[in-house]
Formats: C-alpha cells, sequence, structure tokens
C-alpha cells in the first residue's frame, strides 16, 4: 500500500514517525482531559474507582470492535504477530503483569499516565519515565535479558491462533467482550465527556494498527506491525536520545513525542500546567521502585496497560489478557496493602 501513496523521498519508517505522531498527540490530548488511567480505576474503593474504571473499559471496548472490525475487511492480519504466538508465555505474561501492576501503584500511575503527567509539568514523573526506559531496554537487551528469556520459555501450547476468535464460536467471542465492556461503561456512572474521550482513545489502537500493517505496508521495505503502547516506544526513545547519529527513530519515538506535546496543549489551554517535583526520600525510592517493576514487567508482559491492555486485547490475543488480568489484579492488591487494609 505504500508505494501507491506518491511518497518518493520517505521511507516507511521515516512514515512511521509521522503515524506515531499523530496518534501521540491524540493520545496525549485525550488522556491529560480525561484523566484516563487504569490505575485510578483500580486503587481505592470500588465505588469511588468505578467511574474511572467505566472510561477505561470504554476504550477497551472500542478498541476491541474496531480492531476486529479492520480484520474482518481484510486490512490486518495478526497471524505472525507476537500477541497470536502458538506458545503462550504463561509465566512472563503472569509474573510480568503482576510486577507491572504492583510498579504502576507504587509509581502513582502507569507509563501512559506518567507519560500524560510529564508532559504536564510534572517532574516525578519523567524520573519514573527514565528510569522505566533504562529498565525496560536492560531488560530486552541488556543485563536483565536471561531473566527474560528464562521466563518467556515456560510456554503453554494454545493451537494455532490462541485467540477468543478461535474457540468454538469464533468473532462472537470478542464481539460479545466489546459489547459488554461498553454496556459496563455506560452503566459505571462515569461523566460522558470522559466515556466519549475515553471511546475516542480506544479507536487509537485499530488506528496504529492500519496505519503500520496496511498503510505503511511495503514488502520490499518492512516495518514492524505496532500500534498504541508504551514500553517498546520509550525505551526505544531513550535508545534514539543517545546514538540518534547511529539509529534512526521509527513509530515509537514519533508516539512518545506525539503524547509529551498533546497532553502539554491539553494541560497549558486549560490552564493545569504546574510544576510538581518529590516530596522526599521516601516517596523518592518508592517511586524509583515502582519505575523498575515496571520497565520489568512491561518487558515481561508483552506491553503495558495500554501496549498489552488497549492494543493487545484487541487482537483477542489470550496471552494479552493474562497479562492484563494479572496487572489489575496486583494493582488491585497492592492498593489495599499499601492503604493497610
Amino acid at each position: 500500500m505504500f508505494e501507491s501513496l506518491g511518497f518518493e523521498e520517505t521511507t516507511p519508517l521515516a512514515a512511521s514517525v509521522l503515524l506515531g505522531l499523530v496518534l501521540g498527540l491524540s493520545y496525549g490530548a485525550l488522556a491529560q482531559r480525561s484523566a484516563f488511567c487504569l490505575r485510578r480505576s483500580l486503587v481505592g474503593e470500588w465505588r469511588d474507582c468505578l467511574p474511572a474504571l467505566g472510561t477505561w473499559v470504554m476504550a477497551l471496548a472500542l478498541a476491541i470492535a474496531g480492531t476486529q472490525s479492520v480484520v474482518a475487511m481484510g486490512l490486518v492480519s495478526f497471524e505472525s504477530h507476537r500477541f497470536l504466538a502458538p506458545d503462550i508465555p504463561v509465566v512472563s505474561a503472569l509474573v510480568g503483569g503482576a510486577l507491572f501492576g504492583t510498579g504502576m501503584v507504587l509509581a502513582g500511575g502507569c507509563v501512559s499516565r506518567l507519560t500524560v503527567l510529564t508532559g504536564s509539568g510534572n517532574l516525578r514523573a519523567l524520573l519514573v519515565l527514565t528510569v522505566f526506559a533504562v529498565t525496560a531496554h536492560a531488560t530486552m537487551k541488556g543485563v536483565l535479558a536471561p531473566l527474560r528469556e528464562t521466563l518467556g520459555a515456560a510456554t503453554l501450547y494454545g493451537g494455532d491462533a490462541p485467540a477468543l476468535n478461535a474457540l468454538p464460536g469464533g468473532e462472537a467471542w470478542p464481539l460479545a467482550l466489546a459489547l459488554g465492556a461498553a454496556v459496563f461503561a455506560v452503566r459505571s456512572g462515569a461523566p460522558r465527556p470522559h466515556l466519549a474521550m475515553a471511546g475516542a482513545i480506544g479507536l487509537l489502537a485499530p488506528l496504529g494498527w492500519v496505519g503500520t500493517g496496511f498503510l505503511l505496508l511495503d514488502d520490499f521495505d518492512p516495518i514492524p506491525l505496532q500500534s498504541m503502547g508504551f514500553t517498546g516506544p520509550m525505551a526505544d526513545t531513550l535508545f534514539w536520545t543517545v546514538a540518534a547519529t547511529s539509529i534512526p527513530a521509527g513509530f515509537g519515538v514519533g508516539l512518545a513525542a506525539g503524547v509529551l506535546a498533546g497532553s502539554l496543549a491539553a494541560a497549558l489551554a486549560a490552564g493545569e500546567f504546574r510544576w510538581e517535583s518529590l516530596e522526599g526520600p521516601r516517596q523518592t525510592g518508592r517511586y524509583l521502585a515502582g519505575a523498575v517493576l515496571m520497565g520489568m514487567g512491561g518487558v515481561l508482559a508483552g506491553g503495558c496497560t495500554v501496549g498489552a491492555g488497549l492494543s493487545g486485547v484487541s487482537t483477542a490475543s489470550l496471552a494479552a489478557m493474562l497479562a492484563l488480568a494479572a496487572m489489575a489484579a496486583s494493582a488491585r492488591l497492592a492498593g489495599r496493602v499499601l492503604a493497610g487494609r
């Protein structure tokens, strides 16, 4: 498809930076205005969490419906994508999800939320993102890679396509999940404007899949099929920042820059930009511990709450669902422990 768009001086990789930037700008602005974050949905009294959970679940509903629609139209195929690999990395998904969920409670937000907060002037979030990116890169390719490889080797065979739509009933399962999530969201008591913005956030996932897997598809110069997520992009952005003359920017760098710029613009427009910093050594230690846990967990789980959550679950991947469930359960437990209950 890419060769028919008329780009003569631009490669698919370079074009993916622009795609990531556009999606990131949209996500940053929408998430800043709606306070979109899975952690807010899970920590605290249930009645207080319900509206925030409804907002997040609405995004999930639209992500699933949108992605399954583009798959049905033949625009994107996940047959060879890691989310639908025949061997499900059960241990890695569960351990990684548990680490990430605990980490986002300690750090005061998931990676996507902390990126938005950084754009709004929060220096605590910037510190966490930096440590997170270093840890994630170390887990992918550095000193922690042996741990990733060991846990990733413990797999369970899930068939040719370990996904919901591979079960008896086929496409009805992901669509039923999307419908159930939408009904829950509407009945959660979440403000209607937040639900609308969350729905728009959810649609960014299929737009990312279509953008990288269809519009920018070039058999002679392929780029990875990817969508919204923050673990890989933050690690890529860190690596590109310190070695830009050696490696080119890609989708992840554009996405990270877009989210920062979008959240900054939204915060300034709403008069909500303000500088914030750490309050003391105790808080610093807790935030750094959370950053390390999220960095390791995000890689082991195959993504963060957006990467494995919205984008991963939108593919109907069973591995992504395991990771998201582990994130949610561990975050809920960690929140109760920190609250002394």
